[in-house]
């Protein structure tokens, strides 16, 4: 992390480094870098927001509660963005909780640090507005997959994206996480995990999923993962090579 004043600091987080060097320069020294624990709340539906997160590994999960005590899973967010999105927007708060879905680190800053620097800074301005720009893209998105396409579809779309930022190709899941995630019942993922599983695309046992054919599991997700991912690419720009060196 220790730079020195002739060198750009180095990141892991894409969004922080698809800066110009002179911007990422300038905000290095606000950031902090952290822990983020598993099922830690970074954010509280309709509670100030105090500091943005700048992941590095590990990632979180944007979700909308519902007035019987279940929530659904509206964005997700790794390495490739931000948590914070009001802070972004001029905004104080909104109503969704964000929390983290796989632990790992991340660089903090707090809110009023992070508007002063947008405010400073054109370049980091910019780019975080067309950042909040492609995340509401992706939960539109997501809408539209969970009301038109078939669960084994949704299914391994999150799980690309979940490996997509994860550091290897086995994570923690459980049915019943990826329940809500999906908006379904755990009887519908046990079947469509089932399907997936037969078919030689993941492994999953003892609360642990492992991705065994990601160009199967590619064949099998609707469209909605490839224009995430292509929209993602736009903006950050997409390294030669394999899904291990595009995201890490």
């Amino acid at each position: 992390m220790a730079s020195t004043a002739s060198s750009t600091p180095a990141t892991r987080n894409r969004l922080l480094a698809a800066l110009p060097s002179d911007s990422l320069t300038r905000l290095w020294p606000q950031l902090t870098p952290v822990e983020l624990e598993l099922r830690q709340v970074l954010h509280r539906p309709e509670e100030p927001v105090g500091t943005a997160y700048f992941p590095e590994n590990g990632w979180c999960s944007a979700l909308a509660p519902l007035e019987d005590g279940d929530s659904a899973e509206v964005g997700l967010m790794g390495r490739e963005g931000m948590s914070a999105l009001p802070v972004i927007l001029a905004a104080e708060f909104d109503d969704l909780e964000v929390i983290v879905q796989a632990q790992g680190s991340a660089l903090s800053i707090s809110a009023d640090a992070l508007r002063q620097a947008m405010a400073e800074d054109p370049a980091l301005r910019t780019l975080l507005l067309r950042y909040a720009l492609l995340h509401h893209g992706q939960v539109v998105r997501t809408g539209a997959c969970n009301g038109r396409h078939h669960i084994e579809q949704r299914l391994a779309r999150w799980l690309l994206m979940a490996h997509d930022r994860s550091e290897g190709d086995t994570f923690p899941m459980t049915h019943e996480f990826l329940g809500m995630m999906l908006g379904v019942r755990r009887a519908g993922i046990t079947t469509a995990a089932g399907v997936l599983q037969k078919a030689g695309f993941i492994s999953y046992r003892a609360g642990r999923m492992t991705i065994t054919d990601r160009p199967g599991l590619e064949s099998i997700a609707c469209e909605c993962y490839g224009i995430v991912r292509r929209a993602t690419d736009r903006l950050l720009g997409r390294a030669a090579g394999t899904r291990a060196e595009y995201w890490r």
